[in-house]
């Protein structure tokens, strides 16, 4: 069978993308080169690959059989770099990272030490909400993924490094932003502004409520932690976030004011997560030891235990 590495490659991203014309502007080549790489696989492998239902391209059962082998063959493909990278003394490689949106707060303050040591590593980070993570995951896209709350379906190694305590904020004008002690019957009766469903602090934040027997009053829900921060610091309402994404020291310079609320903080934890069945590449190993020496830096900084 006379199938070409570059023709799996093509195949692979009109898999991911389901669409020629995607797949083309992705891969920087014409739709019409795409299609008689595509067409010329088929012929080869001797069985229809792929089928078009309105503007969607799906896979047949020969596509789907064909895509796994050749995902197989990407990773094989990749522990052989790994490999070579690794008798070079990490000159070269690639380092795949993922990260739920809040930890775009600190990741790249390790990342910027580790480039300037490995600078042939080439990093690619791709920031996300927790759901896009998981998706991620499921389909082995990275090395590592950086998030509070994994998911339970999944077979996975759960690494906690760092702590991320949740914190009640408000305006610094707000009337509870006076107060030395705020109870949490208090504290639920303010207008409170929500994460999305789905994310890792509204998961905390709804087990919490049912564990202390409270709902807050939640009357604005927004997707972004820099949203919520700017919301509160607007007056509309009062909400918890990560400690991380309050960059200023002390906290008074801040934007907004921690709460010091009944039962918080609300102690989670950061986690790198990867598939137990993976096998970590070099670059990602030596990630791991700079994040490891890095960490008592920034809780120095940051004041976070």
């Amino acid at each position: 069978m006379n199938v070409t590495l570059r023709q799996l490659q093509i195949f692979a991203k009109v898999a991911e993308t389901g669409s020629f014309t995607r797949a083309a502007e992705q891969l920087f080549l014409t739709q019409p080169a795409v299609s008689q790489q595509t067409r010329l696989l088929t012929e080869a492998v001797g069985e229809p690959l792929l089928e078009t239902m309105g503007r969607k391209v799906y896979l047949t059962a020969a596509g789907q059989a064909l895509l796994h082998t050749s995902e197989q063959m990407n990773q094989q493909w990749k522990a052989f770099e790994e490999d070579i990278a690794a008798q070079r003394g990490l000159h070269s490689g690639t380092l795949r990272l993922a990260a739920v949106s809040t930890a775009k707060y600190f990741i790249p303050r390790v990342l910027g030490p580790f480039c300037q040591k490995y600078p042939g590593i080439e990093v690619k980070l791709e920031v996300a909400n927790r759901d896009r993570i998981i998706e991620r995951i499921e389909d082995n896209l990275d090395d590592l993924y950086i998030m509070t709350k994994p998911p339970e379906t999944l077979e996975l190694v759960r690494e906690p490094f760092l702590d991320n305590p949740l914190v009640a904020i408000a305006a610094p004008t707000h009337p509870l932003a006076a107060q030395a002690q705020i109870t949490l019957a208090e504290f639920a009766q303010e207008r409170f502004i929500m994460r999305e469903p789905g994310s890792g602090t509204r998961i905390a934040l709804e087990a919490f409520q049912a564990r202390a027997g409270v709902s807050f009053n939640v009357r604005m829900e927004l997707g972004s932690n820099e949203a919520i921060k700017q919301a509160v610091a607007g007056g509309l309402g009062v909400s918890i976030l990560s400690r991380h994404t309050l960059h200023r020291l002390p906290v008074e310079e801040d934007e907004v004011a921690i709460l010091p609320v009944e039962g918080f903080p609300l102690h989670t934890q950061w986690q790198l997560v990867y598939l137990s069945k993976k096998r970590l590449s070099r670059a990602a190993q030596a990630f791991l030891a700079e994040l490891a020496a890095w960490i008592p830096q920034y809780r120095s900084r940051k004041g976070i235990t």
